[in-house]
């Protein structure tokens, strides 16, 4: 059963530390998904990975593209895993219970992502929390303190 980590970003925005995060995870020879919960999110990920350095990219792709499962970071909105990733990061408030629970989950750790301005986001993340803690799954909670750097502020089971 893969660890889930709840990152909250309080001082930089998901296209700040999405791409750092992706960078670590194909370091460690990690396949990625990203999941968001709408095509019009995917679309915008879809062309700022492209683009988010002037002199550097992360090679990804979607199901609009040819061999998916070739691809070392796919974007998607459903439940679904053809690269056969290591670790999958859910966007934009996307459900991840449903996704642990079904051929689709990663092999090392689920990840969500989600900002501490938007009270919808921050809301979801509390009650995925709830919902996963109550399941049983190992959970660690981070959180940027005023320097950007990712702090750990609670773990479930408690040691």
């Amino acid at each position: 059963m893969p660890e889930i980590a709840f990152y909250h970003h309080t001082n930089s925005t998901l296209e700040q530390t999405l791409p750092v995060l992706l960078e670590k995870s194909l370091a460690r020879g990690w396949r990625v998904v990203i999941q968001a919960a709408s095509e019009a999110r995917l679309r915008r990920l879809d062309q700022y990975l492209w683009s988010y350095r002037p002199e550097s990219f992360l090679p990804h792709g979607t199901k609009a593209d040819a061999s998916p499962q070739t691809q070392p970071i796919y974007l998607t909105c459903e439940a679904d895993n053809p690269n056969g990733a290591d670790v999958r990061f859910f966007v934009e408030g996307a459900h991840i219970a449903p996704v642990l629970e079904s051929d689709a989950a990663p092999r090392e750790r689920a990840v969500l992502l989600f900002s501490g301005e938007d009270e919808a986001e921050l809301a979801g993340a509390r009650a995925q929390w709830k919902e996963l803690r109550d399941a049983g799954h190992t959970l660690v909670y981070q959180q940027q303190d005023e320097n950007g750097r990712w702090i750990v502020k609670a773990r479930e089971p408690k040691a």
